[in-house]
């Protein structure tokens, strides 16, 4: 686990009739989006996501909220609210109710329905789960939640207005303002003007797209763009998305059916998050176009729905571009369909997918070079819209990097909003007699997943993951006579991960050896000694001559 310093102190005892928000994830990074709200010694929780891991996080699998800040406190938490069922929202709630097997799980059906296979892969039989649509209120301890619809990617989403006596936050969730949704569900825009009318006082606004300009394209607009490489494609078809976006897969299903072929969802989540849909009415299959069997039609009348669309080493596509899947053997004239964004920190891991395509001659078609995904979160002139709707008091902007952060901070000041709080992971906002401000920070650093290991592993063994994996490992073996304190064997170099052969290194061992000797006196010796002595000698000439900083081990064993 890593620690975030931050310059701010931890924060004081929260005031009679405050309400205190801390975030804990999603201010800065798109993912693990977390925070917690505090309200006469109770605490609610809305969202608790993950982030997918980065090429400088290697062998990590998932990365967690750090709850260490509310860990103390498992018996105050009231509830968790989920604003929609995506992973960054989502996926780190088994993980927290590891620790608390009996906190409130409040949701949409959709996004608790998709939240129940994670329940069950962590063995959590008992969790207390309420469903929620827009228009309900809830009270939840001293909260008092009423449920908004807003329009995203996936169906379902809510946004929350949370109220207590210190006032009213209206936390949006990822959001858009699509006019034209293929489910018709808008974002309840008359909602927004009736609590804006009423009063919001802090309005927690979805920054990921702040920094583009006018407004989000509707997701109808890209149904002619997936018709045409429908209609241009002589062989298989194969799609990938998330696993989650059931509007895609309901575009390739409609698709599928004017162009006469069958479709087979490759890729387990794909499986899952599919059947959960069509079960509960979110995803409409035309009779006879879903099949089971990848072959079950001719390559020209087969489409594939694949995961992977974001280039993750162990999803399907990934597999099949690197020639390891065990299903699927692409062939030159497949066309292979990403209709997805590309993921901040995710674009090399993509383009090296689309390379390995291209490579065994498939037509690769994405977002640059033709309309095929389109964004599930609000642009800068949709945020605007809100800002002139609601008319809060204080606004803080949540969900993005630092850039959209404070793309959304100018455009809310630029709506006239008195009070912009910018905030990072870990800072605590108070809302005391209508005014936020920051007043301390809590630690968050980054907990990390790593197989069956949960925030076991630590940023210095990162770094010497990162250190063998870029600069190679060097072991030293020395033999020393435990009576005489003389060397008796060694010392012997040997290299791993290194281009150099093993015979470079006798150019050192004669250095290595009188260094060994001097510190060999009088008969006697230190171990610790003896291990810095060749860690220097030979680190030292490894980084002049090879120009390398490679992992040294030294070992010293007795005779």
């Amino acid at each position: 686990m890593s620690h975030m310093h931050l310059e701010l102190d931890l924060p004081p005892a929260l005031p009679e009739g405050a309400l205190r928000v801390i975030a804990l994830g999603g201010l800065g990074e798109i993912g693990r989006n977390m925070t917690v709200f505090e309200f006469d010694g109770k605490l609610l929780i809305v969202d608790c996501g993950v982030l997918f891991p980065e090429e400088h996080h290697p062998g990590v699998d998932l990365i967690l909220p750090d709850f260490s800040a509310i860990r103390h406190r498992l018996d105050d938490i009231v509830g968790i609210v989920l604003t929609h069922g995506h992973e960054d929202h989502i996926g780190g709630v088994p993980y927290l109710l590891r620790e608390r097997g009996d906190i409130p799980v409040i949701g949409s059906k959709l996004t608790l329905a998709l939240l129940d296979p994670k329940l069950r892969e962590h063995r959590l039989k008992e969790v207390p789960k309420y469903v929620v649509a827009e228009d309900d209120t809830e009270t939840f301890g001293p909260f008092e939640c009423e449920f908004v619809a807003v329009n995203h990617s996936i169906p379902d989403a809510l946004a929350v207005a949370i109220k207590t006596p210190a006032g009213v936050v209206l936390h949006t969730g990822d959001f858009k303002m699509d006019q034209l949704p293929l489910d018709g569900r808008i974002t309840d825009l008359r909602a927004f003007s009736r609590l804006g009318e009423a009063g919001v006082d802090l309005f927690l606004t979805d920054s990921t797209n702040a920094d583009v300009p006018g407004f989000t394209t509707s997701e109808r607009n890209i149904t002619p763009a997936i018709d045409t490489v429908f209609a241009n494609s002589q062989k298989r078809i194969i799609v990938a998305s998330f696993a989650s976006h059931i509007h895609r897969v309901q575009q390739v299903l409609d698709a599928a059916a004017k162009h006469g072929r069958k479709v087979a969802y490759v890729g387990r989540s794909m499986v899952r998050n599919m059947q959960i849909a069509r079960d509960l009415g979110y995803l409409h299959v035309p009779d006879g176009v879903v099949v089971d069997k990848i072959d079950a039609a001719p390559p020209n009348k087969m489409v594939l729905m694949s995961t992977g669309s974001q280039g993750e080493p162990m999803a399907a596509l990934s597999r099949m571009a690197n020639g390891s899947h065990q299903q699927v053997s692409l062939e030159p004239g497949d066309t292979v369909l990403l209709a997805s964004s590309l993921i901040p920190g995710n674009e090399n891991a993509i383009y090296r997918v689309i390379d390995g395509l291209t490579k065994l001659g498939a037509n690769v078609v994405h977002k640059g070079n033709a309309l095929v995904h389109v964004s599930g979160h609000a642009s800068a002139g949709e945020l605007l819209y809100c800002y002139n709707i609601v008319k809060p008091t204080n606004v803080m902007p949540v969900h993005g990097e630092i850039r959209h952060l404070h793309a959304n901070a100018k455009l809310a000041k630029a709506t006239g909003v008195p009070n912009v709080v910018l905030c990072e992971d870990g800072f605590v906002v108070d809302l005391l007699d209508g005014h936020a401000r920051i007043t301390g920070a809590v630690d968050c650093g980054y907990v990390y997943v790593d197989g069956s290991s949960v925030g076991d592993l630590t940023e210095s063994e990162l770094k010497d993951r990162m250190i063998l994996g870029d600069e190679g490992f060097l072991s030293i073996v020395v033999v020393v006579d435990s009576t005489s304190g003389k060397i008796v064997s060694g010392p012997e170099i040997h290299a791993r991960g290194m281009a150099e052969e093993e015979k470079v290194f006798d150019e050192i061992t004669p250095k290595l050896v009188s260094a060994l000797e001097e510190s060999l006196t009088e008969g006697a010796y230190d171990s610790r000694e003896l291990q810095q002595v060749m860690r220097r000698v030979v680190g030292g000439f490894v980084g002049r001559k090879l120009r390398r900083r490679p992992m040294i081990i030294p070992i010293v064993l007795e005779a």
